[in-house]
């Protein structure tokens, strides 16, 4: 039976037996203090930056902008549908109203 290692572990193992991180605690202080930093110095705060890195994180700046794209077209699209949907419901309404059927 293979012990269970989460998908995400950054090299720390918690079962007996399985290898330590690559990076001693000091080294991990630091890269930590190192983010923060970074995250000072842009004026932003590390929460910002942990949303950033998990949005972008890997991707080129082209790649970045197609996604702002998508996402600014699937808004319109949504507020079209939403749109759409409302004069739907609104001539039934009338429809309804008058009488008349479908």
């Amino acid at each position: 039976m293979e012990p269970h290692i989460r998908k995400y572990d950054f090299g720390f193992r918690e079962e007996a037996g399985m290898s330590k991180s690559k990076h001693s605690e000091a080294q991990i202080i630091a890269a930590l203090k190192q983010a923060e930093d970074v995250a000072r110095e842009c004026g932003v705060s590390k929460h910002t930056i942990y949303g950033w890195k998990a949005k972008y994180g890997g991707l080129e700046v082209n790649e970045a902008q197609r996604l702002r794209s998508l996402e600014d077209e699937n808004s319109r699209l949504k507020r079209l549908v939403a749109d759409l949907s409302l004069d739907r419901e609104m001539l039934k309404a009338v429809i309804s109203k008058n009488g008349l059927s479908l």
